[in-house]
């Protein structure tokens, strides 16, 4: 079987990222061949600063380290350097109808109301696509919210082998059965992000611990006392919940238990220094592993090589299929 998933540079991760994506990340390195991408390219289709992409680009490659992808175990890399993924989208872009692009939801979010919208934020789907079908993937682990982008790279994947003949394995996605979609802790009924969020209400994964005791000590909650799971009625409690079980291995049901006849602080305390602890080997092993940049740039050329060489295959093959002359 085959693993492959995506994350963007930019922007300081939270405990959401960590949830749909990052954990599931180490989870699955052993599930198969295992290929995991910081996808630097999908990073520029919108407003930012050259700096800090390549920054931020090493200091994710460290954290994703940190949290636990081995280089013997799976194959880690950046988007760039691997130029059959800008290939394989052009490519790619010629199965993909103009219609199916303007229904996605992350493009009418991040261009709503913006003077400028880059053409890369309409077509980086195909992008994304091309990221995963050039593996020839089984299945992709990402967050709750990259279902409608799973599902273009399978419509994409059917297209293209109908119209060229059999190529692409149709991938799956893989989500997480708790923690799927992490809340704003200020602003409960909003997704958590960098970008969209509240500073109070999004947690890093590099926060300092006390910085994540005050951030849940001052999480909105809801009307009542009763600690119970019930995301339309309790979305404050509910999203508490959901991340103490994450971050403690506990069923929901036993943690409406546990609080039962207690109130929202303590429940607030408990989730605070829950995930301090899940986050302390993070940050250590990761204050240890960023400032080696030259043993960070090491790995990421050696996951580049693996993945230009299982990709080119099927690059080849696309461009066969397609009709053109090869060298």
């Amino acid at each position: 079987m085959r693993v492959f998933s995506g994350i963007q540079a930019t922007g300081e991760k939270h405990i959401g990222n960590y949830i749909g994506a990052m954990r599931n990340y180490a989870a699955t390195q052993d599930e198969g061949d295992a290929d995991f991408c910081i996808v630097d390219l999908h990073s520029i289709t919108v407003d930012y600063d050259p700096q800090d992409l390549h920054d931020r680009t090493l200091d994710l490659a460290a954290l994703l380290y940190a949290v636990g992808l081995e280089p013997d175990r799976c194959t880690l890399f950046l988007q760039s350097h691997v130029s059959g993924h800008a290939e394989a989208a052009w490519l790619l872009s010629a199965v993909t109808g103009f219609g199916q692009l303007g229904r996605m939801t992350q493009f009418k979010e991040k261009g709503e109301g913006k003077e400028f919208v880059s053409a890369g934020l309409f077509t980086y789907p195909v992008l994304m696509a091309g990221d995963i079908l050039l593996y020839q993937t089984d299945i992709v682990p990402v967050g709750d919210d990259q279902r409608q982008h799973i599902e273009l790279a399978r419509d994409l994947a059917e297209r293209f082998n109908s119209r060229y003949g059999e190529l692409f394995k149709v991938p799956r996605g893989v989500f997480p059965e708790i923690g799927a979609r992490i809340m704003d802790l200020q602003e409960p009924t909003n997704k958590m992000s960098t970008t969209g969020g509240t500073q109070q209400g999004t947690v890093l994964v590099l926060d300092p611990p006390d910085v994540i005791r005050r951030k849940f000590k001052t999480a909105v909650t809801d009307s009542g006392r009763e600690v119970r799971y019930l995301p339309d009625e309790k979305p404050g409690v509910s999203n508490l919940i959901e991340i103490f079980s994450v971050a403690t291995s506990m069923p929901i049901a036993d943690v409406e238990a546990a609080y039962d006849g207690r109130g929202y602080g303590d429940l607030k305390g408990d989730v605070g220094e829950a995930v301090v602890e899940l986050f302390r080997p993070v940050q250590e092993k990761y204050a240890e592993l960023r400032p080696d940049e030259g043993e960070l740039r090491r790995r990421l050329h050696v996951g580049a090589e693996k993945a230009r060489e299982t990709s080119a295959p099927t690059l080849e093959a696309m461009y066969r299929r397609m009709g053109f002359v090869r060298p």
